[in-house]
């Protein structure tokens, strides 16, 4: 810092002290002159007489001989202690100035230090992507207005741009099941479109959906999420990892495909995603990535921990063969589960329905389409009756039970089933056929088989002949390989 040199003024000091001893010196020798040729007497005389006489001459005399000096005088001695206080203060200043410059420096030099200390970042993707500032263009598509618009299009654009076709049904299926849960399985014959479905569906979003193969050798989170590599000091990202973390930044829908899930044991490695899907406060659903915090970490990670997107849905792709595992009624119970036993049939679109561009529809905007369509239409009366008896036999009959958790996902899914353009006795057939008939298969084959014929004509009874045609089915299907 530049600090100006105070300006000496010793030179005219010494002039001025100079000039008032040589005046007085010039005075003092004048009176002794005076004083030795007897004048000294007179001339006071001729003094005294004109201050008497004088007016305004003899003021004017008083103060140029006596007060002017004086002020002189007083102003010498003023400037003097001005100065001292002056010198005083500049110094007290400049130690605070040198003060204050010495603590910086020392933090500097201690955040120099600690940065020094610090080791290289763990995590590469991720901290690219907070640092990367560059705004994302603000995607164009088309709006929607219903959930039943929204199977049409979807529909339209698989058929159109992707040249893979499927049914009314399936599509309604799909886009309920989305609605109820964040977890889908499809499952079916190998060639049926089921990993296909998923990824048409991020395509029409213009958000593609991330394919995750499972490895048959996955056991724990950290096959999903990386881990920490002790050898390379570097956290082992995962393309799911830095899915999620991205989700957690954006407001669209993101389509995580769990390619063939059950070739391990879902139970095992997806077991904490799981958990956290069943907290009902979507802010508190936090994976464990680290145990510990560097300070260079990812913004994003709170705690060593990242946050579980609400936009994001998972959707596993299932081949029931001697190679993979069963899966196990945990996950059945928190996944909708869709069937796709065949191939649906080609169909001939128009120009404008081939034509179909992707759309523009955040996870906000779904949810609160949910919701208005869940408002309009709700299960009727008589169903919910139907559902109470039928609960009852089969508690009786088979000690199986609903449970609130799958009368909530029944509610939810034929509200947006029927707003989907579908049926509600389709819809009840198609949920109670995979939710409660599916726990059948862990029951003594010998005692379903026994008891399957009194339970189809219960059913009829109960919904009408012939109206749950899929539990039907499914029930003789149980009994038969039983």
């Amino acid at each position: 810092m530049y600090e100006p040199k105070p300006k000496k003024h010793y030179k005219l000091v010494i002039f001025l002290v100079a000039l008032f001893l040589l005046l007085c010196g010039m005075l003092l020798f004048a009176i002794i002159y005076l004083q030795m040729t007897d004048r000294l007497s007179d001339i006071l005389d001729i003094v005294r007489e004109f201050l008497k006489t004088g007016g305004i001459f003899s003021i004017l005399l008083v103060f140029w001989v006596l007060i002017i000096p004086l002020l002189l005088v007083v102003l010498l001695i003023v400037n003097k202690y001005r100065r001292k206080k002056y010198r005083r203060v500049r110094d007290a200043w400049k130690e605070a100035l040198r003060i204050v410059a010495e603590r910086e420096a020392a933090e500097r030099a201690a955040k120099e230090a600690l940065e020094k200390q610090l080791p290289p970042p763990r995590f590469s993707q991720l901290n690219e992507m907070d640092e990367s500032r560059a705004p994302r263009e603000k995607r164009q598509g088309e709006r929607i207005s219903s959930l039943q618009e929204l199977c049409t299009k979807f529909r339209n654009f698989a058929a159109g741009r992707l040249g893979l076709f499927y049914s009314p049904t399936d599509i309604r299926e799909f886009i309920s099941s989305l609605a109820v849960s964040h977890i889908i399985i499809l499952q079916g014959m190998s060639g049926t479109g089921k990993t296909s479905l998923a990824y048409a569906f991020g395509e029409f979003l213009g958000n593609p959906s991330v394919i995750i193969p499972v490895q048959p050798m996955w056991k724990e989170r950290t096959d999903l999420l990386g881990y920490y590599n002790e050898f390379t000091k570097k956290f082992n990202e995962t393309l799911l990892l830095e899915k999620m973390y991205e989700a957690n930044k954006r407001k669209d829908i993101y389509i995580a495909v769990l390619d063939e899930l059950n070739i391990a044991r879902v139970e095992y490695y997806f077991a904490e995603f799981l958990s956290l899907l069943e907290i009902p406060d979507a802010e508190s659903r936090y994976l464990d990535v680290v145990p510990d915090v560097w300070e260079n970490d990812p913004q994003g990670l709170k705690h060593g921990r990242i946050k579980l997107p609400e936009n994001m849905w998972f959707i596993g792709t299932a081949n029931n063969d001697d190679s993979t595992f069963a899966i196990s009624d945990k996950v059945y119970d928190r996944a909708m589960v869709l069937e796709l036993d065949r191939k649906a049939e080609e169909f001939v679109l128009s120009e404008e329905e081939a034509a179909q561009k992707p759309v523009s529809f955040t996870a906000e905007e779904f949810g609160s389409l949910i919701e208005r369509e869940q408002a309009w239409f709700e299960i009727t009366t008589r169903n919910e009756r139907r559902l109470r008896v039928l609960d009852e036999y089969l508690i009786d009959k088979f000690q199986i039970t609903f449970g609130n958790r799958i009368m909530k996902q029944i509610r939810n899914y034929i509200s947006v089933y029927v707003s989907c353009g579908g049926e509600e006795m389709d819809a009840l057939d198609d949920i109670l056929c995979k939710k409660v008939f599916r726990k059948f298969e862990a029951l003594n084959a010998a005692y379903v088989r026994s008891e399957a014929d009194a339970l189809c004509s219960f059913m009829n009874g109960l919904f009408g002949e012939g109206r749950m045609a899929r539990c039907l089915a499914y029930i003789h299907r149980i009994a038969r390989n039983g």
